[in-house]
């Protein structure tokens, strides 16, 4: 019988991430504080967060598998949020214009009924063009990515703001790390929906 697959988490970002792998999935918001520990590193941030909300939505969800993410960036040691503003936005993209960013993309897993579960982080680093107030006018109003750290939605028109990105998972910067992912729920017994490509 397949298992049920609980999404912990309100973005559209990851629901859509979630989506490609062709599994049925329910969704439910834990509410955690997302606060970084004092002296924590960005990178333990990250998977200690994921791996809090897919704990806390596991508790209501007692059969389920559930997925936590978390995202966080930082430049120079520094975390680097979401705007929220335009305002906020111009200044975020002007400080990061030529600079490499590393955002790290924390995964988990937790199987409530067997009581398992698997946390990871990703890194991702990104090198953002030179960017004029031209550029990033005419970006922002293009995406308006005010809900995004770092200002930019990767997976549209933002990809023109990078110069490079390095990672061992291109998906973890949108926020979920699909081969992470997969390999975790694999280890599970939740196995992917796969096309039959034996001969007939």
């Amino acid at each position: 019988m397949p298992r049920s697959i609980v999404l912990a988490s309100s973005s559209r970002y990851r629901q859509e991430m979630l989506a490609r792998l062709r599994l049925p999935f329910a969704v439910d918001v834990p509410a955690v504080d997302e606060s970084a520990l004092p002296g924590e590193a960005p990178a333990h941030t990250a998977q200690r967060l994921a791996l809090l909300k897919a704990r806390t939505v596991a508790q209501r969800h007692p059969g389920a598998v559930v997925i936590g993410a978390d995202q966080v960036a930082e430049l120079d040691g520094q975390p680097v949020g979401k705007p929220g503003s335009h305002a906020a936005a111009v200044a975020q993209l002007r400080a990061l214009s030529g600079r490499t960013v590393a955002f790290h993309s924390g995964i988990a897993v937790v199987d409530a009924a067997g009581g398992h579960s698997r946390a990871e982080c990703i890194r991702t680093e990104v090198t953002y063009r030179v960017l004029d107030d031209r550029d990033i006018e005419t970006y922002l109003l293009a995406d308006r990515p005010y809900d995004c750290t770092a200002s930019a939605k990767i997976e549209a028109l933002g990809i023109c703001l990078v110069a490079a990105s390095r990672s061992d998972d291109p998906t973890a910067l949108i926020g979920l790390p699909l081969i992470a992912l997969t390999t975790m729920l694999d280890h599970l017994g939740v196995h992917l929906p796969l096309a039959d490509t034996s001969p007939r």
